[in-house]
């Protein structure tokens, strides 16, 4: 199955945490008028589609991914008219828009779930997972089966005497999919949306749909922390609960409910974490299943030519037509990129020259672009649900993994307000206003208006490689093919792009030093991470250090 040259396999991607971009009405809080105000700098920096983090009603425990309303919007973000709003002023500007749509899960003050937990025998009982105890009494789980974030996912229900299922926070209780009826209400809730004008979804946690039918228990694993490439933790794997084989036949049929609007086609990124091998699954044997799913894989890569080479590899192996890998190195859950490099622009210009220049699509976070990074905020101040449950953690504990290890428990350090200015509240809502989280106290040079005309800047780089990326076919619909170490050079990553007719060569320079550059002279420059570097290479070029290059002959 392919999809000839649609939209979302030649987009950029541009995340938006929408309570952190930019406050439209001085309440403090991020809401979609500002989503509204910000869209010509996004036309401005290249981006062509937005994806917006939930804004559904809720109680916001897990800040839009406790849901009690699929159908409407958050009083403190908006009404279904500034939706509709958005979604006219994004399509005037030929730009599309993705809903992050949670289908795993509901608030447990959802009113099916009030309704659900009422009586053993509601009407709703089965339309989320409940099962009997083990043990005299049934006082202990149904099964060994552990949440996403550690410890048991069943929670015991003292009225009715049963334990639900939550895969993810005890308060998002997972919907049964085994129930004809959720699966209609949840297909149609796709389709309220669809029929507003929504060009796509991206769907949480959408490996985690079904679980094991008989209950087993998980199996046992060795592992004790899970990565990116295996959830398995605290010694169980995650085999009847995630990536279930009904999940991934449940993938075509959500296809099929965006493929009823072709014109203009709408497209399916899920949320999967798992082997290369696992998210490939999901996209179905022909790409019958999600249109995109997203690879963590990037979110850890070492900015170091071997390991970037061996990741391309690993993605155009995986992926080849008439799917396509996704480039994905920050979100609202992880550590910023900017801070696993180390806090280094020249650095982040390469990472920003290597995700747009590849075969795939890339998803970009908002601050991505002017070098956001992570800011500190104390456990003990933290609206993280996540966090809450890890308070017990010293917090030199928490900084010490964050500083040596990568990552964050606290996912509020990656959610900080948008910087915009150096005013008291970086632009993101007036200075007699309280934002929702502490931006910087000093933004410096890492904010929009200070990068905007400086052609040297983070930002500016970007913004000449998304327009580059979208001004050449052979960037954002080309094939690709890698060129070894021994030919490239041991710290240099090259590979080329090609498409009706014309190629484009890609240079990498994953390395301090400067790096000749073989064979290239008289290549015309097509964009650098290098401001200053423009027209014809001249006899015997050179890569500047940490230089991304794209070049034509």
């Amino acid at each position: 199955m392919t999809d000839g040259r649609a939209w979302w396999r030649e987009t950029t991607v541009y995340q938006i945490y929408p309570r952190s971009f930019q406050d439209g009405d001085g309440d403090g809080v991020g809401d979609l008028q500002g989503v509204v105000d910000r869209l010509d700098y996004l036309q401005d920096l290249g981006v062509q589609t937005v994806w917006l983090s939930p804004f559904f009603p809720g109680p916001g425990r897990d800040v839009g991914y406790d849901i009690t309303d699929y159908r409407d919007v958050a009083p403190e973000y908006g009404t279904l008219a500034t939706v509709d709003r958005l979604i006219d002023e994004l399509h005037r500007r030929d730009m599309k828009l993705v809903l992050d749509l949670v289908l795993n899960h509901t608030s447990d003050e959802h009113p099916w779930f009030l309704e659900s937990r009422s009586s053993r025998d509601n009407p709703r009982r089965d339309w989320y997972v409940w099962r009997d105890g083990q043990r005299p009494g049934g006082k202990a789980p149904p099964n060994n089966w552990h949440a996403m974030i550690g410890g048991s996912g069943w929670h015991h229900d003292p009225a009715t005497d049963q334990w639900y299922w939550a895969q993810f926070l005890p308060f998002q209780p997972d919907l049964n999919y085994r129930t004809p009826e959720v699966v209609a209400e949840m297909l149609d809730t796709l389709r309220f949306w669809l029929d507003r004008g929504v060009d796509g979804f991206r769907l949480d946690i959408v490996n985690a749909i079904f679980e094991d039918p008989q209950f087993r228990d998980n199996a046992r694993s060795w592992k004790l922390f899970p990565s990116d490439d295996d959830p398995s933790m605290l010694f169980q794997a995650r085999d009847r609960t995630l990536s279930h084989p009904d999940t991934l036949a449940f993938m075509s049929t959500l296809r099929s409910v965006v493929d009823e609007y072709p014109d203009p086609p709408r497209a399916l990124v899920g949320e999967v974490t798992g082997t290369m091998e696992q998210v490939r699954a999901h996209c179905g044997e022909r790409g019958e299943g999600l249109n995109l799913a997203f690879l963590f894989h990037a979110l850890g890569a070492k900015l170091e030519a071997p390991a970037m080479r061996g990741l391309i590899a690993d993605y155009e192996r995986l992926f080849p037509e008439p799917v396509l890998p996704t480039w994905v190195f920050a979100n609202h859950d992880r550590m910023r990129r900017i801070s696993r490099l180390g806090g280094d622009p020249d650095r982040a210009k390469l990472n920003a020259a290597w995700q747009l220049t590849v075969r795939g699509v890339p998803f970009v976070y908002y601050g991505e672009e002017i070098g956001m990074e992570q800011r500190r905020v104390p456990m003990r101040d933290s609206q993280d649900a996540f966090a809450h449950r890890m308070r017990w953690l010293p917090q030199l504990a928490v900084d010490a993994l964050r500083r040596y290890a990568g990552e964050s428990i606290n996912r509020d350090e990656c959610r900080t307000p948008m910087q915009w200015t150096r005013q008291r509240n970086v632009g993101f809502c007036p200075d007699s206003a309280e934002p929702w989280l502490p931006p910087p106290p000093d933004a410096g040079d890492r904010t929009v208006d200070a990068q905007r005309d400086d052609p040297g800047s983070l930002l500016s780089c970007y913004r000449r490689f998304l327009h580059a990326r979208r001004e050449h076919p052979a960037l954002h619909r080309g094939d690709l093919v890698l060129f070894p170490a021994r030919v490239a050079g041991a710290e240099v990553v090259v590979y080329r792009r090609e498409a009706e007719g014309r190629a484009v060569w890609v240079y990498l320079n994953a390395s301090p030093r400067p790096v000749a550059l073989e064979g290239a002279a008289g290549a015309r420059c097509v964009v650098s991470t290098d401001a200053a570097r423009r027209g014809t290479l001249a006899s015997s070029p050179e890569l500047g250090p940490w230089e991304g290059l794209v070049v034509e002959e």
